[in-house]
């Protein structure tokens, strides 16, 4: 089998650059195989964040979204394909590899979850006044092919524990000088900064939770009530993982990515939380707090976008 084509090269490119990472810094690089048609995600340590992500989980998952986006722009170009994470021992920064293995149509649910790519913003604020039903939130959660991460709905009454962990983390961060201060060095002044070039200053409009994607030190923090109502407005999902190593960060990335897409295909908005599980005790809280037997790794809120809100 020969190698990828120039303009296969170029739709791969783009699908990997268009995938959401931790502080947009993208932090991996994609290389395509000359005489084969292979395409390898590799992680950049260069774009680590120490404070926010001291042990690069967040970092996996962001790679775990752009092999996701190549593996769809692959199956769009007609291929089908094997993925392999972590496939060779002696190069410890490859962190996937997708391989062509035939040819297959695409299918329309396939050309509809990549052109979502392009229509795939982080919504920052409040979602319309009507949350998605269980039923289509299910149906989008099916996309998922990627074993070994569960995501569940979080039901109505797990609201007040999961409104616990958002506070305290959030109080932490706020006054964490030393994350503050990294999490400025990657906010950008344009509006749209281009992919690995930080957050959009903008983010900063979002002042309070659970809105707020970043926490800032001027982050409001409502009342333990009023945040449990506000969570309890939305479509909650948390991803969970039975370990917690790298193959399971990777996976949490490429599953949420999957069910991002497949909501925005459905006409919904979507954002993620990762912030509030890098604060230990607050992960270990809501471990306990909901009776989880693995690891909890994001939340993803779910959403129907309010009329000309502005997304980053």
């Amino acid at each position: 089998m020969t190698g990828w084509t120039t303009g296969e090269k170029n739709m791969l490119a783009v699908a990997a650059a268009t995938a959401p990472s931790v502080h947009n810094t993208r932090p991996w690089t994609l290389e395509l195989g000359g005489e084969r048609r292979v395409a390898e995600i590799y992680e950049l340590l260069d774009r680590a964040l120490p404070r926010h992500d001291p042990l690069g989980r967040d970092r996996l998952i962001s790679c775990g979204a752009a092999l996701e986006h190549v593996r769809v722009a692959a199956r769009v170009l007609g291929y089908t394909t094997t993925t392999d994470l972590f496939p060779d021992a002696t190069q410890p920064g490859l962190v996937g590899r997708l391989t062509a293995t035939g040819r297959a149509e695409p299918s329309d649910i396939d050309l509809a979850t990549h052109d979502a790519m392009a229509r795939r913003r982080s919504h920052r604020g409040p979602f319309w006044h009507t949350r998605p039903s269980r039923d289509l939130t299910a149906r989008i959660l099916a996309a998922n092919q990627t074993d070994g991460v569960e995501l569940r709905i979080v039901s109505d009454v797990d609201a007040e524990a999961l409104a616990n962990v958002l506070g305290h983390s959030a109080q932490v961060l706020r006054h964490d000088r030393a994350y503050q201060r990294e999490l400025n060095a990657w906010t950008s002044s344009v509006r749209d900064p281009l992919p690995g070039d930080g957050v959009s200053a903008a983010t900063r409009r979002t002042a309070t939770l659970p809105w707020a994607g970043l926490v800032r030190a001027t982050t409001a923090v409502p009342d333990l009530p009023t945040l449990a109502e506000r969570l309890r407005a939305e479509r909650l999902v948390l991803v969970e993982t039975p370990d917690d190593g790298p193959v399971d960060h990777v996976r949490t990335g490429m599953a949420v990515e999957s069910a991002w897409l497949a909501a925005v295909a459905e006409g919904l908005a979507g954002a993620v939380l990762t912030q509030p599980f890098q604060v230990r005790e607050s992960r270990a809280g809501l471990i306990e707090a909901l009776h989880l037997n693995g690891f909890p790794q994001i939340l993803l809120r779910l959403g129907f976008p309010q009329p000309h809100h502005e997304e980053r």
